[in-house]
């Protein structure tokens, strides 16, 4: 009988690539800053008259406009020492809360290692700072290199990293690193439009700010590592055969992808993935029967709640458990899961996390198809109308912020009449503006819909939501967010095994963020522990 035996240790590492690359820039950082300071450290006289050249002009032009002068001072209180430091201690705090404690402690290093190389430098080079006739400020801290700068390159610098990293929508990605980047050079410029710096401590600062940015991408990535896995032997016989099912609309470059999920799967002893990739006329539903047929040991589903949805549907009960990784717009099973949204950390459990038996909850009504699932959530009204409302460039853009837009559009949706029967029983009336049946209890950015909610408890969750007027949204929404269990005609909590809904006309209905089009029935049970899914160890 043969064993496979899972490597004692996998860990993802950026490429001998990447890391030259950024070793090269940070010595070139390095190289600009250490030519500088050894021309202020002789005094070289043709360098201060080319800063006084470079910063005549803009130093007198802000002398001559209060409302320059306003601008600039209010650009050097925003970004001075103090709000720099609550601004890094608030980012770590919150790297932590998401778990990604690696990219903390590189924050951690960077910010401080910039911090402390400016405070030596300026007490060993102690240059003056700049003497105008018309001084707008006068201080008496050394000038070489600018901390003001060297402080915005680094944090921006890290903000950067940490976007390219985690921010997965290519628009807003690009939109914010420009952002970050524009910032670099308005507190530079600010620097010199008061006249408290000269350009060569500006660009030295900037230099500095960068060199520990690089620098900290070659010695500590902030990119997730996977954890260490003990060593095991499978007394079964196994061919570590994988499965991938990819929506390739839900990924930037499809070919990149393919490449970084035959390595991992290499390096965590699995088989050369077999690759099936979804379209429109099929979300994933053959593609999954297909790996089962062919014998696959365990199937990744990359796309959307929707692609995920039908893969699960169609794998339940086969006893092949599912990897998760979420690449749309809300990944709602992922982050109630605990899975990481970032692809690369969500790749590693999927290969070498463990298996948990989850719920799944099979939906039929008036023009749902047969043998329908769904992992996350369901309704009928408002909900469904914020999924239906939501623009898809938007999403594609800004992500879940697209569906908070949608609600905006759609806070006046109006009220339905509604009966519901729980496990059989007599049905019972309701006007509400919005009913969802829950598998799980939390929506995007945390919101505790159904705090109460399990994923393997063996019965769904039922909230009504029916606000009376448009501010009524406003203590319903503090209700909500706080966890408060107390439940009246505004907002109404149920459980049972089985859900059947009736509404008195059509209505807009969703299974999983998906809009299913209007009807008036939706009936929900729960299959206790069908599927298996893999989670973090």
């Amino acid at each position: 009988m043969s064993q496979v035996h899972v490597p004692v240790v996998w860990r993802v590492v950026p490429t001998s690539a990447n890391r030259n690359r950024h070793l090269i820039l940070a010595t070139l950082c390095l190289l600009v800053a250490a030519t500088l300071s050894t021309m202020v450290k002789l005094a070289w006289q043709p360098l201060q008259d080319f800063d006084t050249a470079v910063g005549s002009g803009p130093q007198g032009w802000t002398f001559r406009n209060a409302s320059a002068i306003r601008f600039f001072e209010l650009v050097e209180d925003g970004f001075g020492t103090l709000p720099m430091t609550i601004l890094t201690v608030v980012l770590v705090i919150a790297l932590f809360v998401r778990n990604h404690r690696r990219a903390a402690y590189w924050t951690v290093s960077v910010m401080l290692g910039a911090s402390l190389t400016t405070y030596f430098l300026k007490r060993f080079f102690q240059r003056d700072r700049p003497m105008w006739d018309d001084a707008i400020e006068s201080l008496d801290s050394f000038a070489f290199p600018s901390g003001h700068s060297s402080g915005i390159a680094s944090a921006m610098g890290v903000a950067i990293v940490l976007t390219l990293m985690l921010v997965r929508r290519r628009g807003l990605r690009r939109g914010l690193v420009s952002v970050w980047a524009s910032l670099i050079v308005l507190v530079g410029l600010d620097r010199i439009f008061l006249g408290v710096h000269n350009l060569s401590d500006v660009v030295a600062g900037v230099c500095i700010g960068f060199f520990w940015v690089l620098l900290g991408l070659v010695v500590y990535h902030p990119a997730p590592r996977a954890q260490v896995v003990e060593q095991f032997s499978n007394p079964l016989p196994s061919t570590r055969q994988l499965a991938v099912v990819l929506n390739p609309i839900k990924v930037e470059n499809v070919s990149d992808f393919k490449a970084l999920v035959n390595r991992m799967a290499q390096a965590s002893g699995w088989s050369p993935p077999d690759w099936y990739e979804t379209t429109i006329e099929d979300p994933g539903r053959s593609m999954a029967e297909r790996a089962a047929i062919t014998g696959a040991e365990l199937v990744i589903a990359c796309g959307g709640d929707g692609t995920v949805r039908t893969v699960c549907s169609e794998l339940a009960g086969t006893g092949i458990p599912v990897g998760v990784v979420p690449a749309g717009t809300g990944n709602l099973l992922a982050r109630n899961l605990g899975i990481p949204l970032y692809l690369q950390a969500a790749i590693e459990v999927a290969m070498n996390g463990q298996d948990r038996a989850i719920d799944l909850v099979a939906i039929s009504g008036d023009g749902i198809g047969a043998n329908e699932h769904f992992m996350v959530m369901a309704g009928m009204g408002f909900d469904a109308a914020i999924m239906e409302g939501a623009n898809e460039k938007v999403k594609a853009k800004v992500g879940w912020l697209a569906y908070v837009v949608s609600a905006f559009r759609n806070l006046m949706f109006p009220a339905v009449r509604l009966e519901i029967s729980l496990d059989g029983g007599p049905f019972t009336k309701h006007r509400v503006r919005t009913v969802v049946v829950g598998n799980v209890g939390y929506l995007q950015a945390g919101i505790p819909l159904l705090p109460d909610a399990a994923i393997d408890d063996g019965v769904i969750d039922v909230v009504l939501v029916s606000p009376s007027r448009f501010l009524s949204w406003v203590p319903l929404a503090v209700r909500v967010l706080s966890k408060n269990k107390r439940t009246d005609d505004t907002l109404d909590r149920m459980t049972g095994r089985t859900v059947s809904i009736r509404a008195s006309h059509d209505t807009p209905r969703q299974v999983d963020g998906d809009s299913i089009g209007v009807g008036r029935e939706l009936h929900a049970e729960c299959i206790h522990g069908r599927l298996l899914v893999r989670v973090p160890r």
